[in-house]
């Protein structure tokens, strides 16, 4: 059962040890879809979950093998325990439901440290070693592919060498393919812990995987650390997803077999779906994308300082560890105060203008940009905004769809206790005075109103537009209430999305200019 690319194992545990973070409750259908994604990028082996201990897992693996899910690459693994002390295996119903999952693949975990074995399970060594032999042995005789989990691997092997190496030695006895060395409580250091996997494979012989949690945030690096000493099964969650700390990242450590280590452990063209799969898998744990995570976060290849800007103009290379495309991300530079002619000149080929030969305009444009950051103002998340500033130093910048003669927003509280905004807004758009009003559930939802009301008969593309997120934060420099605020509007046409900034002593004034530049952006790129 093996396979012809047998040679290294990825195996994703998010849909059971990564649905243990808090905030994350799959669904069955979720957990098709994560499944599905999974698969598309060629991970080797996908385990489900835990059949007859969670109802959930217990329908996924019933759905699965009715058909609604089909793997091209990865084999699909039901985990449990081995069998209970004192209990024979073939009348263990959490082994019948291990069975009953139709998987292809098992993985049993086991406990392998001592004190474990005598105080959690109360039983002795002997009886636990039989527990792994006898239930590895009643799989492998079911036709399963076998995967022991000995659980609190490092813990024990420190406390008692011989009583680690002999639950993996029957696991071996039994017939499983891979003895897996868990760092249960995420307590080791890289060094400390290849130290022991080269120790354990040289003992043993046997083919060694690991599984690391992130509690000492060194899950990613003793997870390469055990490659490097002779693991060859890696045991990962997407973006790292786990209990407290979390796992190792699969995107982190596939990123780093592959392209530091030069291990080929996903199929040709994988690599490069790094990023999608992440982000795509981020959604439906509905969890926002860390936007740090290596290789795949928006920021792991944005570039700030001046310094590095100016050498990325001459070679991307000085300043990336990867092309960015190799696992199917972008490089990105920051405009912010901090930047550089060559920050500007970069950030303006994002945006398809060629400031070659325009040095006034690149100087004007980066002072421009200095002055507004120590005001308050933030570009970094605005990519819109600055755009919109870069045009209007070049004069690229047609005339605005609409200008503003004023508007006012009023607070209403009502007798029944309703509280309810009412903007007015009096604009100017094709060579008409439009006066609109509009009620909202706050002031700036009521000024969006009242300005789309006034402006929808003109602009045809107005409709499509919509507001996907509104953020806003007080500036600590100025306290209490003459705390100038920053707002930032992430606009989205259903084909693309954009972020504007505005800032202001003013919440509302703040909002309005960045709904003000997120219209106008829409209207230039509407041509």
């Amino acid at each position: 059962m093996a396979g012809p690319n047998d040679d290294f194992h990825v195996y994703d545990t998010t849909l059971r040890d990564g649905a243990q973070r808090e905030g994350i409750s799959y669904s069955v259908t979720d957990k098709l879809a994560v499944a599905r994604l999974l698969d598309g990028l060629g991970v080797g082996f996908i385990e489900g979950g835990w059949p007859g201990a969670l109802p959930k897992d217990t329908e996924f693996f019933a759905r699965a093998a009715g058909g609604d899910l089909e793997l091209k690459h990865a084999k699909l693994v039901a985990f449990g325990a081995t069998r209970k002390a004192g209990l024979k295996v073939e009348e263990d119903p959490q082994v019948k439901a291990l069975l009953d999952a139709q998987a292809p693949v098992v993985t049993l975990v086991a406990k392998s440290d001592l004190r474990h074995i005598e105080r959690a399970l109360r039983t002795d060594t002997g009886e636990n070693l039989k527990m792994v032999r006898d239930t590895v042995r009643f799989l492998k005789d079911h036709g399963r592919r076998v995967f022991l989990d000995a659980e609190h691997f490092f813990d024990g092997y420190a406390f008692s060498p011989d009583t680690a190496l002999r639950v993996l030695e029957s696991a071996v006895e039994g017939g499983a393919d891979v003895v897996v060395l868990c760092d249960t409580n995420g307590g080791q250091l890289p060094l400390g812990l290849a130290e022991t996997v080269a120790e354990v494979v040289a003992k043993t012989g046997f083919r060694v995987g690991i599984h690391c949690q992130d509690d000492t945030s060194c899950a990613v690096a003793n997870t390469v650390a055990a490659v490097q000493a002779g693991a060859t099964h890696v045991q990962c969650t997407a973006n790292g997803y786990g209990e407290r700390a979390g796992n190792a990242d699969l995107f982190a450590v596939v990123g780093n077999l592959v392209t530091k280590l030069g291990l080929e452990v996903l199929p040709t063209g994988a690599l490069a779906e790094l990023t999608r799969v992440s982000h795509a898998l981020a959604e439906i744990a509905n969890i926002a994308p860390d936007t740090h995570q290596a290789y795949v976060g928006s920021s792991a290849f944005a570039h700030k300082a001046g310094l590095h800007a100016s050498a990325i103009k001459v070679d991307p290379e000085l300043y990336n560890h990867i092309d960015p495309d190799t696992v199917g991300n972008d490089m990105r530079v920051l405009v912010t105060e901090m930047a550089g002619r060559a920050s500007i000149e970069l950030k303006g080929r994002e945006f398809g203008l060629d400031l070659a030969g325009r040095s006034a305009e690149v100087g004007s444009a980066l002072q421009r940009v200095k002055e507004l950051e120590a005001k308050g103002w933030s570009f970094e998340a605005a990519d819109a905004s600055m755009e919109l500033l870069l045009r209007s130093e070049l004069s690229q910048l047609d005339t605005p769809p609409f200008a503003l003669e004023s508007y006012r927003v009023v607070l209403d509280h009502r007798s029944d206790g309703e509280i309810v905004s009412e903007a007015t807004v009096k604009v100017h758009v094709a060579g008409e005075r439009v006066i609109a009003t509009a009620e909202g559930n706050g002031p700036v939802h009521a000024l969006d109103a009242a300005l789309r009301k006034a402006l929808l008969p003109h602009l045809s593309w107005l409709d499509a537009v919509e507001l996907a997120d509104y953020k806003v934060r007080i500036l600590t420099e100025h306290p209490g209430t003459d705390a100038v605020t920053r707002v930032l509007v992430e606009s989205t046409d259903g084909e693309r999305e954009w972020t504007t900034v505005g800032v202001h002593g003013n919440i509302v004034e703040a909002s309005w200019l960045a709904l003000c530049d997120a219209l106008v952006h829409k209207a230039m790129r509407s041509g």
